[in-house]
């Protein structure tokens, strides 16, 4: 090869090298701007996705008891199903209504959530006092009547299913003797005795209502020997205000009948079952989840029944006349359409004395403080701890 050819190819590729160079630093111009963008990215891709809201149960019982905690726990899996990965929920089992309960709230808080329920009446104060400290929890407190600006209360007007139980057990009685398993002495359980009890007198004026009181919400020892107690003193159709499936199964055993309280419990005694009295928490718990997602959320006192979806008569036994059945279904569409009120005048208490006057309806005020058996309940009223 000649010098010359060296040389014009030494140019040549000086020349081209020259031109990489130049088209190096142009790109590199080029793409200053886009050098930012993967770290910008995250605030609009997944990494950025809001964070879940983290709800938090509180539960007297154990999720197992087929009654009260079954029902909530059965709305809390609603909840997932219904929100997916907008929500993250948990929950402590038998909390007691006591100083722990505190202590069972604060952590939950500590945790993260932002909103907790308390699943009993007993959760009242302890959630007034960490409601207080946390003013950016939501706090939703079943059965109570206290509330805060970060606190309410919700509740289900149990009475009404007790009521159409009543309506049952007054036409399937044989000794005109119920029974009722109690648990704590407040409104509430009183409310449900005095219903169930109008209940049955409202198709069967001869009926008599015995109460045994355990002072326990979830006690299946206790619940059953209080159900035995009744069923030796003649009830042969029991009630309960308990939690488990003691009352219905000991009626099962001793060839009588019952009721499923708050959640359906046909399957623990299918001889003895009549129906059940169950509560839906899921379209309050639903609706409870949007206004917080929403920003909506605010102090409020909410009491839902067979009107919102929340209460019902449901699994009702083919043992039952249907007399008895259409006269539940008759209460059922009153109640729904708002034609039909269980706690309408005249209605008398335990001495006689008239406590609700010919043609009067019970205001909720009335119903929450309702502190003494219906003319029909035998027995002595226990003081409330």
């Amino acid at each position: 090869m000649t010098d010359q050819k060296k040389r014009s190819l030494l140019k040549l590729a000086s020349f081209a090298s020259l031109v990489a160079t130049a088209a190096l630093v142009g790109c590199g111009k080029k793409e200053e701007p886009a050098a930012t963008t993967p770290t910008a990215e995250p605030a609009s891709g997944p990494a950025a996705a809001a964070e879940p809201l983290k709800i938090a149960f509180a539960y007297v019982g154990p999720v197992g008891d087929a009654g009260w905690t079954f029902a909530h726990d059965r709305a809390r899996k609603e909840l997932e199903a219904e929100f997916g990965n907008k929500i993250a929920t948990s929950y402590v089992e038998n909390v007691p209504e006591a100083a722990d309960a505190e202590r069972v709230i604060r952590d939950m808080v500590g945790q993260g959530n932002k909103l907790v329920f308390g699943t009993t009446f007993g959760y009242m104060e302890p959630m007034l006092k960490v409601a207080a400290d946390h003013k950016d929890v939501k706090f939703e407190h079943a059965t109570g009547y206290k509330t805060a600006d970060n606190l309410r209360t919700y509740d289900a007007r149990t009475y009404e299913g007790a009521y159409m139980a009543g309506v049952i057990a007054g036409k399937v009685t044989k000794t005109n003797t119920l029974g009722v398993v109690a648990s704590i002495p407040i409104p509430e359980v009183i409310r449900n005795i005095n219903s169930f009890t109008l209940g049955a007198q409202s198709v069967n004026p001869q009926i008599k209502t015995r109460v045994v009181w355990v002072n326990k919400w979830f006690d299946p020892p206790k619940e059953g020997e209080a159900a035995q107690s009744l069923i030796n003193q003649g009830a042969d159709v029991l009630m309960q205000n308990t939690d488990s499936s003691a009352v219905l199964q000991t009626a099962e055993k001793a060839g009588k009948f019952g009721f499923g309280w708050d959640s359906d419990m046909s399957s623990f005694g299918p001889n003895a079952h009549l129906g059940s009295a169950i509560i839906n928490w899921g379209p309050y718990y639903k609706k409870v989840v949007n206004e917080v997602l929403n920003n909506s959320w605010q102090t409020q006192a909410t009491w839902w029944g067979v009107k919102e979806g929340a209460i019902d008569l449901v699994s009702v036994s083919d043992k039952v006349p249907a007399d008895a059945r259409e006269a539940v279904e008759k209460v059922k569409a009153g109640l729904k359409d708002g034609s039909f009120s269980i706690w309408k005048g005249p209605i008398a208490d335990q001495s006689g004395k008239e406590v609700l006057a010919q043609g009067a309806v019970a205001d909720d005020k009335f119903l929450h403080g309702i502190n003494w058996y219906v003319k029909g309940v035998e027995g002595k009223l226990p003081s409330a701890k």
